[in-house]
């Protein structure tokens, strides 16, 4: 009976000394936490770290601050150290400490990634009144019938797939008089674009307003129905200049576009309180938006609607616009419109792809490419071509002899630039 008692008593005193030691365990967990924050602070309070925002850290990203630290002991202070622990680049970060986007509908964030893959494609007509639906409608194999099955499958495998959409959206409206082509689509073909994996369209061109002002309205209507983010064009001034952000392995990417393509202008330019494009033959404007989206993210790209039709030419103002775009603080130039491809251009080591021409828009045989970023962990970028054709409304990769043949063209058109054979993109 005593040995029993001894037995109960010792294990209740062993019960007692594994709380007590669990808990000194614990407060010597919270003092460590704590001093870390500490130590981090009193590192970075000259680099307008505050200590709320170390705080705010160190409690929604477990560890991060041990790893900074770690960091900070054997290098100077860099912001891409924020990225390094948390995943995050400190832009990020100080959007969400502040709970920027929680009132922001143009922006989208992805899940964190080891790579991951833009993908940007030229002119895309889904007009009835044109070529590519009929045929669509004809062959009864929705998007394969327009588009080969490795393209749809990229397309749709892209993390961020965006398109220049060249057509106007409404059951109403007039075609513009005296304009030669004018392209509309009934509002339900934008499910088309789900089957492609389009993620974002481009409005800064010369076909959304081919039927006037209703259908124009009812095309930005419809493109809100179907969620399909949209840049370019707007009520007004500012909802067509609007950049559009996505958030790709925890870094923000800034998308804006513009237009300067019209011989004979006709489509109308938005203003405070009319709607239209957002143009740039005077490019003053996207300079100076492009300036003030570089502030607040790691990256922006920069779409123009420009270049001659039918040339591989480059004229003048594409090269000083594209240029002045990146000095401005662009990562990347693309532009599209020409109806052709046209050269690839480095510069400041940023590339300018000048012209993707048409993507799927009509029944000519056209040469054209698929301009893809590839994103890693620490922000770096591959740039790449992939060589394509459209022909009889149907777009397929280029393969074998073909394939290297267009990248030929393509490098005798480029300036500092050059295409390998799988595709990348490197100085010349």
């Amino acid at each position: 009976m005593k040995v029993r008692k001894w037995v109960k008593a010792t294990f209740i005193i062993f019960i007692i000394f594994a709380v007590m030691f669990i808990n000194i365990n614990k407060i010597g967990d919270e003092e460590k936490r704590v001093d870390y924050s500490s130590l981090v602070y009193e590192k970075l309070k000259d680099y307008n770290v505050s200590q709320e925002f170390i705080t705010w850290i160190d409690k929604n990203y477990k560890d991060s601050l041990e790893k900074l630290d770690d960091l900070l002991k054997t290098k100077d202070y860099d912001l891409s150290f924020w990225h390094k622990v948390t995943g995050y680049s400190y832009i990020v970060l100080n959007d969400l400490y502040n709970n920027k986007y929680d009132n922001m509908d143009n922006i989208k964030m992805l899940e964190l990634k080891e790579a991951s893959t833009i993908s940007i494609v030229g002119d895309v007509s889904l007009a009835d009144n044109w070529y590519i639906m009929p045929k669509y409608d004809e062959r009864g194999k929705k998007v394969l019938g327009i588009l080969s099955n490795d393209v749809v499958e990229m397309m749709n495998n892209s993390d961020v797939m965006i398109a220049n959409s060249e057509f106007t959206i409404s059951k109403r409206g007039t075609a513009l008089s005296g304009k030669q082509y004018t392209f509309r689509a009934k509002p339900e073909r934008l499910s088309i674009y789900y089957e492609m994996g389009i993620d974002m369209v481009t409005l800064a061109n010369n076909h959304v307003y081919d039927f006037g002002q209703t259908a124009f309205l009812d095309m930005l209507d419809s493109f809100v129905e179907y969620n399909i983010p949209h840049i370019g064009a707007g009520r007004n001034i500012e909802e067509a200049k609007k950049p559009y952000y996505f958030i790709i392995n925890g870094y923000k990417f800034a998308f804006v576009n513009a237009t300067r393509a019209e011989k004979y202008i006709m489509t109308p330019e938005a203003k405070e309180n009319t709607p239209g494009v957002f143009r740039c033959y005077d490019p003053t404007n996207l300079i100076n938006l492009i300036k003030e989206v570089k502030l607040e993210s790691d990256y922006v790209i920069t779409i123009i609607h420009f270049g001659k039709e039918g040339s591989h030419e480059l004229e003048k103002e594409q090269i000083d616009v594209a240029k002045k775009s990146i000095d401005a603080g662009a990562s990347v130039v693309v532009g599209h419109h020409a109806h052709t491809l046209q050269g690839v251009e480095i510069y400041k080591d940023k590339p300018i792809i000048y012209n993707l021409g048409d993507f799927i828009f009509n029944s000519e045989s056209e040469e054209t490419a698929m301009f893809q970023i590839k994103l890693d962990q620490d922000g770096n970028m591959d740039y790449y071509l992939i060589p394509a054709l459209q022909q009889n409304c149907y777009t397929k990769f280029l393969k074998d002899n073909d394939k290297q043949k267009l990248i030929n063209k393509i490098n005798s058109w480029s300036i500092n630039a050059k295409i390998l054979e799988d595709g990348k993109i490197i100085s010349s």
